[in-house]
């Protein structure tokens, strides 16, 4: 029944890959650089994103820190926290809030999942907190889906997954930070060296 569905969704996320990597590798290959930098300086991951973004957060904070050996916290995972500033402080400083009590610095950076990548009538935090990362000296790299986004437009090294087909951004967006994800982290743990 939904084989023809199943085959399309597929075929359309290999395009999506092979899009990637014709166009967007050296992008990738500057993010795996400044988390190793961070790695280096015993810096730190700060991982923000809401709603799928920030589950993958959830994921990837455990890969960085157990299979990346990189410090690495994902800024949704306290909802005391969060919802305390959200109610106190307003939703903008969800993000740049935490990271100033983690007295975020230049040695740090910020890996926004996000599939719009913030604007100032959706994900506005995602904002704060890069504008917050810049101002304080520190590195923003990112997983998002569209290129409109104040991420795209203001980070560092940020993979812009290729729009296909509206309906089907957000997986395809959410698929490429996990994607991302396990390999940024492989790659840092094997320092490149590819086993056959």
């Amino acid at each position: 029944m939904y084989k023809d569905y199943i085959g399309k969704f597929l075929e359309e996320q290999n395009r999506i890959t092979e899009q990637i990597i014709a166009e967007q590798s050296d992008v990738i290959n500057n993010m795996i650089e400044i988390v190793q930098d961070v790695k280096k300086k015993k810096g730190r991951v700060f991982i923000i994103g809401i709603g799928g973004g920030s589950g993958s957060g959830s994921h990837a904070t455990c890969d960085f820190n157990k299979i990346g050996g990189v410090s690495t916290s994902n800024l949704s995972d306290n909802p005391t926290l969060f919802t305390a500033l959200a109610n106190d402080e307003g939703w903008d400083s969800v993000f740049w809030r935490q990271m100033e009590m983690h007295h975020f610095g230049q040695n740090d950076c910020i890996l926004v999942f996000s599939v719009g990548g913030g604007n100032p009538n959706v994900s506005s935090n995602l904002m704060a907190a890069v504008d917050y990362a810049k101002k304080q000296g520190g590195r923003v790299i990112g997983v998002i889906g569209n290129d409109q986004g104040h991420t795209a437009k203001e980070g560092h090294a940020v993979v812009v997954v290729p729009l296909k087909h509206d309906d089907r951004r957000t997986p395809h967006t959410e698929n490429f930070q996990m994607i991302l994800n396990h390999l940024i982290v492989n790659a840092i743990a094997t320092d490149g060296t590819w086993t056959e």
